[in-house]
């Protein structure tokens, strides 16, 4: 099924406000440099794949990830209050290693 307009309108929302949290609100330590490079929204808005680039070693890159993981309740409920959405997706991070190819 391809993306909808929608789906693909809220991705960009989301990548935009997430970057913004993780650059102002987030206080993690292991949370190194990022960017959030897409968001992929599943097609009943329940889920969003983020995929962020980080720079570094990979040991970095692998703590910038627990980081997110443990950060990730925390910037859903931020999100929340950013966003009007009858559902808040549930976020899931990937690492994205197309900007390092």
């Amino acid at each position: 099924m391809p993306h909808t307009y929608r789906q693909e309108k809220l991705g960009e929302l989301i990548a935009v406000e997430l970057s913004d949290l993780m650059r102002t609100r987030l206080k993690d330590p292991r949370v190194g440099f990022t960017s959030i490079t897409r968001v992929e929204v599943s097609g009943d808005y329940r889920h969003a794949k983020v995929y962020v680039s980080v720079m570094g070693t990979p040991e970095e890159q692998a703590e910038t990830m627990k980081g997110l993981l443990h950060a990730t309740s925390f910037l859903r409920h931020e999100l929340a209050g950013r966003l009007t959405l009858r559902y808040m997706p549930e976020i899931a991070f990937k690492l994205d290693h197309s900007l390092e190819k």
